[in-house]
């Protein structure tokens, strides 16, 4: 499964902290990141990352592929200061909800899907027409 990773500034060591968490999870899946999330989850985790663009032109870059429902799964821990009036997260919400990819923006829900990922709940993105 293609699994996106975006992270705020001031959410970068949450995203590096639950990386290393499931590491054995994310290891079996390709990971996509902005520039500098990239950088951090591939170097603490260890783990193979396919870093985009940093800041908003990597998250366009991630919303292009979303739109064309090319990521099964997007864990975006945004800041929700930051989140005022971001026409970038509203287009993220829009396509992911367009083409059913399950997106997390916090902890809780991050953790809620990745042990749904780990239990196999998602294997049904695999058998979607791909545009």
């Amino acid at each position: 499964m293609n699994i996106a990773l975006i992270a705020h500034d001031n959410k970068k060591e949450l995203m590096e902290a639950f990386c290393i968490a499931y590491k054995n999870v994310l290891s079996k899946h390709s990971l996509y990141a902005t520039g500098r999330t990239g950088a951090i989850v591939s170097e603490a985790a260890n783990l193979d990352v396919f870093t985009l663009d940093f800041g908003k032109l990597g998250e366009q870059q991630i919303i292009a592929r979303i739109a064309y429902n090319e990521m099964d799964l997007v864990i975006y821990f945004a800041d929700p200061d930051e989140m005022k009036n971001s026409d970038t997260l509203v287009e993220l919400w829009f396509f992911c909800d367009r083409n059913n990819i399950p997106i997390a923006t916090n902890l809780a829900t991050a953790e809620v899907l990745i042990n749904g990922l780990q239990r196999g709940d998602f294997a049904w993105r695999e058998l979607v027409d791909k545009k």
